[in-house]
């Protein structure tokens, strides 16, 4: 089991960067595929960004691609979402979250087993 807390959230204008970490306990951390999602006012939660146990392989979504960059450190058990020339409609709760490992990465809620407890993210226009 994991635990995942995320930070690095606040209010930036349109244009600025920000930003997110994930901080994950235990020594089994490395092992677990990670992911960021976001969720805004009335909408469902979204995929945003994966990366592989290695840090190897990461996926963007659409909306986000070339704009945001996913990174991990094991050793200090912490994922990273480097979050650059952010719009309004990026506004939302960002969410880390762990997978166990499968033959692919997970870009559904559904296919992760751990969750932080979200961190806002708010970009004016």
């Amino acid at each position: 089991q994991v635990q995942l807390v995320e930070s690095g959230g606040g209010l930036v204008q349109a244009g600025g960067s920000l930003r997110l970490s994930c901080a994950g306990s235990g020594h089994t951390f490395s092992i677990y595929t990670m992911g960021w999602f976001r969720q805004g006012p009335g909408k469902e939660r979204e995929y945003v960004a994966a990366i592989s146990w290695r840090g190897d392989t990461t996926l963007y979504s659409d909306s986000v691609k070339g704009r945001f960059t996913m990174s991990r450190d094991n050793a200090r058990n912490t994922v990273y979402l480097q979050m650059n020339s952010l719009k309004p409609e990026d506004t939302a709760v960002y969410y880390c979250a762990a997978e166990t490992p499968r033959l692919r990465i997970g870009t559904t809620p559904g296919e992760y087993d751990y969750w932080g407890q979200g961190t806002q993210v708010t970009v004016s226009s």
